[in-house]
């Protein structure tokens, strides 16, 4: 009895210890997927209708927007307490770089007496959010939630020009194929070198600009611009020359701005 005790024992721990090595496949982000590509029929003209989840994509407060005639108003400033943290890295097959951070990771975005940690961020080529009829070179989008549940946008608009440390250090681990989420070992990364200096920006209500297109996302598009080189912005453009969902209509809403 005490021989087949050891053997079950055994069995025990090779199976735990193979459970730890075997990486689990990740749940779909998207269980119904769908594509930038306008003339498809799973394109952004069609997303609303792809799955009852999307239908939202339909809605009256959708991103990205032309920020043509914004109102000046006393806004408050935007502080951002950015740590350096451990990459986590994923080709999504919308994107070739979007890095995800779990729950109490200390990056945070305070607006006035609102705070949200940050979720993940990710990029877009070119911009999707245009300012006076023009996009920029490339966008990235952080993403942030307050611990009651509200979203928040950061988009901040790249031009081409110099090159930028810390997409050197991404670009590194930059996925050529769609596949699970990587943490790269030893290395990090500090959210707070892809952010401009000046902190003026825009606010409008809107939405996440993929399905599942969840509205009542508070959008600060940065007035000041960062730079990236043009061979960052080629490597990107190689895999993904064109993920940007089309401009929607402001059904209304009025656009605010820092004076």
């Amino acid at each position: 009895m005490r021989c087949n005790l050891r053997k079950l024992w055994m069995t025990f721990a090779f199976l735990a210890g193979a459970a730890i090595l075997v990486p689990v496949a990740p749940r779909a982000q998207w269980r119904t997927p769908w594509s930038y590509n306008r003339g498809a029929a799973d394109g952004p003209q069609h997303w609303a209708h792809l799955d009852p989840e999307y239908a939202a994509c339909d809605g009256k407060e959708q991103s990205p927007i032309d920020i043509r005639s914004a109102v000046p108003a006393d806004l408050p400033p935007l502080r951002f307490e950015d740590k350096s943290g451990p990459i986590n890295i994923i080709n999504n097959g919308y994107t070739a770089v979007r890095l995800d951070y779990a729950p109490g990771n200390g990056n945070f975005l305070v607006v006035g007496d609102q705070r949200y940690e940050l979720v993940q961020f990710h990029f877009h080529h070119p911009s999707e959010e245009y300012v006076h009829g023009r996009p920029s070179d490339m966008v990235i989008h952080l993403m942030y939630q307050s611990s009651d549940g509200k979203n928040a946008g950061v988009a901040v608009l790249l031009n081409e020009g110099s090159a930028n440390p810390v997409v050197s250090e991404l670009w590194k681990y930059m996925a050529k194929t769609k596949g699970p989420a990587r943490v790269i070992p030893g290395a990090e990364v500090n959210p707070d070198g892809l952010l401009p200096r000046e902190t003026g920006y825009y606010m409008y209500m809107g939405s996440i600009s993929a399905p599942p297109c969840t509205e009542g996302v508070k959008w600060f598009v940065m007035k000041s611009r960062v730079q990236v080189s043009t061979a960052q912005i080629a490597a990107f453009a190689k895999l993904y020359p064109h993920d940007v969902r089309p401009l929607q209509p402001l059904d209304g809403r009025t656009v605010e701005e820092t004076k």
